[in-house]
């Protein structure tokens, strides 16, 4: 049996103790009666209030869930950092999922994508997407079904189906190492297939 009590942890990334997070976790679920409830809210609330380091070119790059509050700006691994720590605050379990996606839709270069699964009560893990949508991209919460803001296309890509308790490193990593979204751009963490399955994530939880 799986051990959620993982995916409920803080850590120096998902530093959901931290007080305005906690505020704002607490904020969010205010009404909300259900885990279904309070994830939807959550996911959210990212999803539209974070901004997409890209899509606005924003600064600063961000990686710990309150530094991605307090500039309301991150990649998408960032967003799920933050969004974490919002479940995790709520008692809702929360872990990370990862895509290798194509940078220009066309091959090669490829990146991670990230996003996140929630472990509802009634439906168990269920992956989101809080990344941000625009006109080609339409992200949704509607367990059990599953509306992601990107489709698995081409051969190199890949979708990831194991639960982390914690982000992958090398995207921890990029995102302490880069300072702009333009620097960022540039060193877009990736994996292989063959070193995902080096590192468990080909296995799902």
């Amino acid at each position: 049996m799986l051990d959620k009590s993982q995916y409920l942890a803080v850590s120096e990334v998902i530093n959901w103790k931290y007080p305005a997070v906690l505020r704002q976790a607490r904020h969010i679920a205010q009404g909300h009666a259900t885990d279904v409830a309070i994830a939807q809210a959550c996911f959210e609330w990212v999803r539209d209030t974070i901004y997409h380091s890209v899509d606005y070119r924003m600064n600063p790059v961000t990686c710990r869930a309150s530094d991605v509050l307090r500039y309301a700006t991150g990649y998408c691994y960032a967003k799920s950092h933050l969004l974490a720590a919002l479940l995790r605050a709520n008692h809702i379990p929360a872990g990370f999922c990862y895509q290798r996606l194509s940078i220009d839709d066309r091959g090669a270069p490829y990146c991670l994508h990230g996003m996140n699964a929630v472990y509802l009560s009634d439906f168990g893990w269920y992956r989101v997407d809080a990344r941000g949508n625009h006109n080609r991209i339409n992200a949704q919460f509607m367990p059990p079904d599953e509306q992601l803001a990107y489709s698995i296309r081409l051969p190199e890509e890949a979708d990831f189906p194991a639960i982390l308790a914690e982000p992958l490193s090398c995207v921890v990593r990029a995102l302490q190492t880069q300072t702009t979204w333009t620097a960022m751009q540039n060193h877009l963490p990736d994996l292989s297939p063959h070193q995902a399955k080096q590192l468990g994530l080909m296995a799902g939880c």
